[in-house]
């Protein structure tokens, strides 16, 4: 177990409150997951159980994290509810009944609003990411979420930081919480970091272009402040030649769901994100860490370099900046108890190396788990009599009407033959390669 889980696992089990505050990929979604299954009853075909979440990301994660540990419990029903999605197909899933509701709260509020969601017999209430949420706006959504729960029930509260708002809130909803609090500044030793500073804005790029092609991570995420940043450095590097997509609010789902799977697929090397994706994605093993400005508050810093380096592995972190922000290099000094010293960019020579592409690319296959495809019946499809090597085929993701699959770059023009001559399951599946 991590250390968050060990401790806070043995509380929840006994039905109590519990605050607990640990940093990003330390554990937590296990710990209240578990807590959840083991007071569920599958028989009782009611809505036991609430998990609220900042982020749709963070809450299709923490849904497929409760599925994957309850896959031993019959018939339990697992939904979620988040915005940006079709309000009437929520609408007949929860017609079906559910156990655990996992979701962000303002499409939770409408559905509480609106009557299509109960939550009368609700028994543990789970706010994850709690300070992301009130950062966010969703003070008043809680509010009124929480006063449609029973007063008697188990609340479980997860933040990575604590500040005052969230110690408010704690003593309107909770009772007696045990509070539990794991160290939330990263491992110096796993995460090198180190800070360059450019003349203006301009050059800020230049030193990210620099950076890529000096160290050649295979999966890096660029941290910027707005939506139009992140959107202009993404188009930039893709002119570049780079394999890079963008993650901000602007996306529609479908284009999220896309980007999300191209970059943990290893089919995009580079991911340009706004901080709405500093916690909650699940992405393993990243190399490196890019903020092309500084975070204006330490913690948010910690959280983002907190992408790599993790489980002991190591990870690079790496932060531009211009004169007139050494006002926030001082008070991450003070944050972190270190002394920040500036590196030399790589030399301008590196720009004349070659622009490094993805080892994969991902197929879009018009099936999914509504027409009863399953992974194995992909793969099958695509190692079978004259196929590729089971070895050239990557992460599977499979939605309710379309899959992706990650195979070599080598292997993509007999992967599409395969598919789009072949069948699976008995019918003809269109596919198609993304692009960026």
């Amino acid at each position: 177990m991590t250390e968050i889980q060990a401790q806070s696992l043995p509380e929840i089990l006994q039905g109590k409150d519990v605050i607990a505050q640990g940093k990003t990929g330390s554990g937590k979604t296990a710990a209240f997951a578990l807590g959840l299954l083991q007071a569920l009853d599958v028989k009782r075909y009611y809505v036991q159980s609430i998990v609220l979440c900042p982020t749709r990301e963070l809450a299709d994660q923490v849904a497929k994290e409760i599925r994957k540990l309850a896959r031993t419990i019959h018939n339990i029903k697992v939904l979620t509810l988040c915005g940006g999605m079709p309000f009437g197909p929520q609408i007949g899933s929860l017609e079906h009944g559910a156990h655990i509701i996992v979701g962000t709260p303002g499409r939770i509020e409408e559905h509480v609003r609106k009557g299509t969601l109960q939550l009368d017999r609700v028994s543990t209430l789970v706010l994850d990411e709690a300070d992301r949420m009130l950062e966010m706006g969703f003070q008043e959504s809680l509010d009124n979420i929480i006063a449609d729960i029973p007063k008697q029930r188990q609340t479980l509260l997860f933040s990575a930081t604590f500040p005052d708002k969230i110690e408010a809130i704690s003593q309107r909803i909770m009772k007696k919480p045990v509070r539990i609090e794991v160290e939330s500044k990263h491992d110096d030793s796993s995460i090198k970091q180190q800070f360059f500073k450019v003349a203006n804005n301009s050059e800020r790029l230049l030193a990210v272009r620099l950076l890529l092609l000096k160290h050649k991570p295979d999966s890096a995420v660029v941290f910027c402040a707005t939506k139009r940043e992140c959107q202009e450095v993404c188009n930039e590097l893709h002119a570049d030649g780079f394999s890079v997509v963008a993650l901000h609010g602007d996306l529609d789902q479908k284009d999220r769901d896309q980007t999300l799977v191209r970059f943990s697929n290893k089919s995009a090397s580079i991911l340009v994100a706004t901080d709405v994706a500093a916690r909650g994605l699940d992405i393993d093993n990243l190399d490196a860490v890019i903020n092309y400005q500084m975070a204006r508050d330490p913690e948010v810093h910690v959280h983002r370099i907190g992408r790599t380096g993790r489980a002991g592995s190591n990870g690079l972190a790496f932060t531009i900046f211009v004169e007139k922000e050494f006002y926030n290099i001082g008070i991450l000094e003070e944050y972190l108890n270190i002394k920040v010293s500036t590196d030399a960019l790589p030399d301008m020579s590196t720009l004349d190396e070659p622009v490094y592409y993805a080892d994969m690319v991902t197929l879009q296959l018009d099936s999914g788990k509504k027409q009863k495809i399953r992974p194995g019946d992909i793969l099958g499809a695509l190692t079978g009599k004259d196929g590729i090597s089971g070895s050239e085929v990557g992460k599977i993701n499979m939605y309710d009407n379309w899959a992706y699959v990650a195979v070599h770059r080598d292997a993509a023009k007999p992967a599409l033959k395969k598919i789009s001559e072949g069948k699976i399951k008995g019918r003809s599946v269109r596919v198609r390669r993304l692009r960026g």
